[in-house]
C-alpha cells in the first residue's frame, strides 16, 4: 500500500524550489568535477595517448551526479 504524503496548500512552491535547487546543485557539481577531471585527463592523454581507455571512464563518471539530481527532482515533484 502506497503511503500518502499530505502537501498543504502553499507548499507546492517550496517543493518546486527544492527540485530546482537539486538540479542546480548537481549541475554545478558535475561541471566542477568535469573541469577538474577533464583538465587532468587531457594532460595525461597529451603525454600518453594509450591511456585513453583508462581515462574515458573517469570522465564519464561525474555525469551520474546529474542523473541522481534528476531522480531526486522527479521524486520531489511527484509529491505535489
Amino acid at each position: 500500500m502506497k503511503k500518502m504524503v499530505l502537501v498543504t496548500p502553499g507548499q507546492e512552491g517550496m517543493i518546486a524550489i527544492a527540485a530546482a535547487l537539486a538540479m542546480t546543485a548537481t549541475g554545478f557539481a558535475t561541471a566542477w568535477a568535469e573541469k577538474v577531471i577533464g583538465a587532468a585527463s587531457v594532460g595525461a592523454l597529451a603525454e600518453k595517448p594509450e591511456l585513453f581507455g583508462r581515462v574515458l571512464p573517469l570522465v564519464v563518471i561525474p555525469e551520474t551526479i546529474v542523473v541522481f539530481g534528476l531522480v531526486i527532482a522527479f521524486l520531489l515533484v511527484g509529491l505535489v
